[in-house]
């Protein structure tokens, strides 16, 4: 088990190496910038240079689950040694899977991700709550137990997300709003940050006021967009305000697109850490 929470480790890791998030995304068009061929040798290769460029450096490397499904079992395999050894090499890992059900098939996913004994096990998995909040709660309880995290997504930065968490519920509350509101009770006790985070895309700007979301959830709030999608340090303190310090920027493809040179790839992600702490100390 790991003794200290999430939210405690991931509160160090930013402030020792900078609030910075890379994705590892080894989709097919990726692979071929690389040079590399879009099968397991491609994706071992790509994954390997990843975590061999960056996982002493940065503070989080979040897999994307379904680039390595899309192998099948060989794929997981390769994930599977991914997570390893960025986590050995000082990283935290955030699974990005996205996973969400209830009862039983959501307890299964929660111990794929969360639980030490999973050739999987993670730092912390990202889940949707659009099946209601508490079918989360598997993947709740077993963070809280394990000092693993969560991120819910909450205000996602693709426009299609609007349709579902900008909508009113009977009350007059947003969807978004609430979830939000739920992981500021998961998050009441916690210290110095807490482990449930929310997912708020760096792209969404003031948009975030209609919602009637209060980001002050007393947890990490990844914010994707950053690079490729348009979004750039300097938008962090405008969108997330006196939250701007518990942000944790993910940035894929702006870094990855340096690959296979190592040293490219680590000197853009410095670029971006050092952009990025920049703009929040600002």
């Amino acid at each position: 088990m790991t003794t200290e929470a999430f939210g405690t480790r991931l509160r160090r890791a930013m402030d020792e190496r900078g609030p910075l998030c890379v994705g590892i995304d080894p989709h097919a068009s990726l692979l071929a910038d690389w040079g590399l061929t879009d099968d397991i040798a491609g994706l071992e290769r790509f994954t390997h240079t990843v975590v061999e460029a960056l996982a002493d450096r940065v503070a989080v490397l979040k897999p994307q689950s379904a680039f390595f499904e899309r192998f099948g079992s060989r794929g997981i395999a390769v994930l599977e040694r991914a997570v390893a050894d960025a986590r050995e090499a000082g990283a935290l890992v955030l699974m990005d899977a996205k996973r969400g059900d209830i009862g039983s098939t959501m307890a299964a996913y929660a111990a794929t991700y969360l639980d030490p004994a999973s050739p999987l096990f993670s730092d912390a998995v990202t889940v949707s709550p659009y099946l209601g909040y508490e079918s989360l709660r598997p993947a709740l309880d077993l963070a809280r137990e394990s000092g693993t995290g969560v991120f819910v997504l909450a205000l996602t930065s693709n426009p299609e997300g609007a349709e579902v968490q900008h909508a009113a519920r009977v009350d007059g509350r947003s969807v978004a709003a609430t979830v939000l509101d739920h992981l500021r009770a998961e998050n009441s006790d916690a210290a110095p940050m807490g482990s449930y985070g929310a997912v708020v895309g760096a792209t969404l700007g003031r948009s975030i006021d209609a919602t009637g979301a209060n980001l002050a959830i007393n947890g990490p709030l990844l914010a994707p967009g950053i690079g490729a999608q348009g979004a750039t340090a300097a938008d962090l303190p405008k969108v997330f305000g006196a939250n701007v310090r518990n942000v944790v920027p993910n940035v894929s493809r702006g870094v990855l697109r340096h690959g296979p040179d190592v040293a490219a790839l680590r000197e853009s992600a410095d670029r971006f850490a050092s952009e990025i702490r920049d703009a929040v100390a600002s």
